[in-house]
């Protein structure tokens, strides 16, 4: 009763079970944690310090280059006053600073001429600037000029005698134009900032368009629905390839899961008629048996359906091993035609048991680095479904050769063949044509041919004979496999 008055004690109370089916609220997430809003942020915070970067450095080489303008010509005027007063003396110096005070074309100059004694000689200065008291040095002062406050750049020098000479040029317009620029530099800086963010939201969204078709998708698949793909923008960028990628991902998952329930299937129909006739025998001989050589005899056939069923496991497994890539352990370099050339003697007493002729050409040398005893699997594999669907008195073609760094081995039957349509399913594990159905056989053979096959990087293809099936297996040559031909082993 207290449980039920309580929805807080129910809930402590409750077992794991239920706890866990209770609807519950989604957390949610900071903003700090968002993979978008940590990348925007980057972006913008790299974006601003480049662009403030970028006009600090404008605006400090603009007011460094008027700066320096500014001083070069201070310093060519003082340079060319001294030498009026190296060579005529006090009264050329005083007509030279006469003549640039009533110049038009340099309003800006600023001079004055004190003798020995600090009294005014001439200049356009009411004073001698406060706060001077070294010569040769830059100073940027307050001054008063005609009545008007500025600001001056000045420069002092000592004459030969004593008299003091003060050079200098009217700043307050370069002031002016460098607060103008400060001013450009700081609303620059804004815009700069507002593009900024401007650009992070765009990238920010952009990103979270695709984590979210990329999250709808994993997450519908995660439902069930496997037919799922993430759309792409159609602009070929990354992301298109990115969701290119997996999309093809999730068709080849698709495909796995789509053999995995046709094995599943595969095995559930075909092993079950073994494994009933099977149980049937061995229930009817417990039934029936009047002797022991009947029972003998029962159990005898129940064991070859059972074997049956365990060599279908054992061709399943070896085909899933191969398909892992966990025989590539046992590569080595080998010449494939000494092989080839026994597998045709044993099939040629074979085939002329059933009335066939077995036509062969091999190569003389056909070095491959590869599992020997794969291949010859395979390739025995091939000749007993050609032997095994080809009438009597027909030719079966048996061909290996060397063409362009690829090995081609080719086996051609005059059978019923295999319809195009089922081609493409050929190599599916426990897939049986119609054509088949009737015939012993798992279904197995031509699935582990193919993944032998894959396992060295080559393929299976079947195509019509006119009539029956040719089958080809094509494995490309490796720069290992052109080395020294392996030696045979010395005979003890």
């Amino acid at each position: 009763m207290e449980n039920q008055r309580s929805g807080v004690g129910w809930w402590r109370f409750a077992p794991p079970a239920v706890a866990a089916a209770q609807p519950q609220k989604r957390r949610s997430r900071p903003l700090i944690r968002s993979a978008g809003i940590r990348f925007a942020l980057i972006y913008a915070v790299v974006f601003g310090i480049s662009a403030f970067l970028l006009a600090f450095s404008l605006w400090y080489s603009t007011v460094g280059l008027l700066q320096r303008q500014v001083e070069i010509s201070i310093r060519n005027d003082s340079i060319a006053l001294n030498e009026h007063f190296t060579t005529g003396g006090l009264p050329s110096l005083i007509a030279a600073i006469h003549d640039r005070m009533t110049d038009a074309l340099d309003a800006d100059g600023i001079y004055l001429l004190l003798d020995p004694l600090g009294n005014r000689i001439i200049g356009n200065l009411d004073q001698w600037p406060v706060g001077l008291t070294e010569t040769s040095t830059w100073y940027q002062l307050p001054v008063k000029r005609h009545g008007v406050n500025s600001v001056a750049l000045l420069r002092a020098s000592t004459l030969p005698g004593g008299d003091q000479l003060l050079v200098g040029r009217d700043v307050r317009a370069r002031a002016e134009l460098r607060n103008v620029l400060r001013d450009g530099l700081i609303w620059a800086l804004g815009l700069m900032f507002a593009l900024g963010i401007i650009g992070a939201i765009l990238i920010r969204s952009l990103f979270r368009r695709m984590i979210r078709d990329i999250s709808t998708t994993t997450r519908a698949i995660a439902r069930g629905d496997l037919t799922r793909r993430i759309p792409k923008t159609g602009d070929g960028d990354e992301f298109d390839e990115l969701a290119e990628i997996i999309n093809d991902m999730l068709e080849r998952i698709a495909r796995l899961m789509d053999g995995v329930r046709q094995v599943s299937n595969a095995i559930a129909h075909d092993l079950r008629t073994p494994i009933t006739r099977a149980r049937t025998r061995l229930e009817d001989a417990s039934l029936h048996a009047h002797s022991l050589d009947d029972l003998q005899s029962a159990i005898e056939r129940a064991t070859q359906d059972l074997d049956g069923i365990v060599g279908v496991f054992e061709a399943l497994l070896r085909i899933a091993e191969i398909e892992a890539g966990s025989r590539r352990a046992a590569f080595c370099k080998t010449d494939l035609a000494p092989m080839l050339h026994d597998i045709d003697e044993l099939y040629r007493a074979v085939a002329e048991e059933r009335g066939l002729t077995l036509h062969t050409q091999i190569a003389p040398e056909l070095p491959l680095l590869g599992d020997r005893e794969l291949i010859q699997q395979a390739v025995a594999n091939l000749l007993d479904n050609a032997l095994k669907f080809t009438a009597p008195g027909t030719t079966i073609d048996f061909r290996a050769r060397l063409e362009e760094m690829v090995i081609e081995i080719t086996i051609a039957d005059r059978g019923p063949g295999i319809s195009p349509e089922d081609r493409n399913r050929a190599t599916e594990r426990f897939f049986r044509a119609e054509t088949a159905r009737n015939t012993a056989g798992s279904g197995l053979g031509l699935a582990l041919v193919a993944a032998v096959a894959q396992l060295h990087h080559g393929t299976l293809h079947l195509a019509d004979n006119h009539p029956g099936l040719r089958a080809m297996i094509s494995l490309p040559l490796r720069g290992e496999a052109l080395g020294p031909k392996p030696q045979p082993p010395a005979k003890g």
